[in-house]
């Protein structure tokens, strides 16, 4: 079985996955690395995963130890992968959600609404609606 996955970072952001087989899930950005390592641990098991992990930087207005804390948990994002020897792309926003057919302009209700209709199933919401989105960019992008 196929596993995809979808990365949002940030404390925001959350982690998505779409098996081959079977009905998707999503858990909200889990707070430390050990918490991090277990999801992936227990979600990966008698799965073949693969994952795309949204690019992100920091922006003008984030002060300095958010842009540090934000840089720090993409790289956590980056090894925690690593260590799991998950293959994983990185990906600009723009990429997935014109592939998708819904590029946002900045709009995160754009992105919402269209994983609603995706995912009827799941409680969508702004924290995880991007990161299923990515795991479905995943699943189209690597069948």
């Amino acid at each position: 079985m196929k596993l995809y996955i979808g990365i949002d970072p940030g404390i925001n952001g959350a982690v998505a996955f779409i098996p081959s087989t079977g009905k998707p899930w999503v858990h909200k950005m889990p707070d430390n690395p050990t918490d991090l390592r277990d999801l992936l641990r227990d979600s990966i098991c008698l799965a073949e995963p693969i994952a795309v992990l949204e690019f992100v930087r920091s922006s003008p207005q984030m002060g300095v130890v958010s842009a540090f804390k934000f840089g720090w948990g993409f790289g956590r994002l980056e090894q925690v992968l690593a260590d799991f020897y998950i293959p994983f792309t990185v990906i600009r926003p723009q990429v997935w959600q014109k592939h998708l057919g819904c590029l946002t302009g900045g709009n995160k209700n754009v992105t919402r609404d269209y994983a609603k209709n995706l995912f009827p199933t799941i409680k969508v919401t702004h924290i995880n609606a991007d990161a299923l989105l990515i795991a479905e960019y995943n699943r189209t992008t690597h069948q």
